[in-house]
């Protein structure tokens, strides 16, 4: 993301969940946890140059891709309008499971079939058009992260810093700050040079699927 805000890219945030089930903190309420996620999650989105933050405001860790949550997305996508959309896999990684939280796989799958068919189909979610006046809009470019086959790389040599600055935001979710910078440091290198980067360069990699 600082990477494209450096360029010129006008991103929006679509956070799906509350963020009432993070943290480890068990004398705080769950609400008061959604609140402190949400005040985290601004100020993250702030580091990388993000200022455009919406919350779907779904349960958090209890996400599945119903068609409600597809109606949701589309409804941000056709609000926006973007050109490109970024998104969790929904396929699980058996060698890397952290990057398939069940939360993050539904996620996937829900902005997906948001992308393709939904959120271009004028007779999807109807409700959208026929209540709420949102027009269908085609979106070019699907990118999906921490996915195998990987087609794309984003060079973040200049901008690792921020991401890091953005993952600290995020306090109540963080027990070790310096493992946390350690190891996104260490895979964003790792990603610099599968992609064929200079030693030293670090990247973000991506499956992109265009779409017409």
């Amino acid at each position: 993301m600082a990477a494209f805000t450096s360029a010129g890219v006008e991103v929006t945030y679509c956070i799906v969940t509350n963020g009432d089930a993070g943290g480890s903190d068990r004398e705080m309420s769950r609400a008061d946890m959604a609140t402190l996620r949400q005040r985290e999650q601004r100020a993250a989105a702030a580091q990388v140059g993000v200022s455009d933050v919406r919350f779907l405001g779904h349960p958090d860790g209890r996400v599945q891709a119903t068609l409600e949550l597809r109606r949701d997305i589309s409804r941000v996508i056709r609000q926006v309008k973007p050109e490109r959309v970024l998104t969790q896999s929904p396929e699980r990684r058996w060698d890397f499971i952290f990057a398939s939280h069940p939360d993050h796989l539904a996620a996937g799958e829900a902005a997906v079939c948001a992308v393709y068919p939904d959120a271009r189909n004028p007779f999807a979610h109807p409700e959208l058009l026929t209540d709420e006046g949102l027009e269908p809009w085609t979106v070019n470019e699907l990118w999906i992260m921490a996915v195998e086959g990987a087609n794309i790389a984003v060079e973040t040599t200049h901008t690792i810093e921020r991401k890091v600055a953005a993952l600290l935001c995020h306090e109540s979710q963080i027990g070790d700050p310096a493992a946390i910078t350690e190891r996104v440091t260490t895979g964003a290198r790792m990603a610099g040079e599968t992609a064929g980067l200079p030693e030293g360069s670090s990247a973000e990699l991506f499956r992109v699927t265009r779409i017409p």
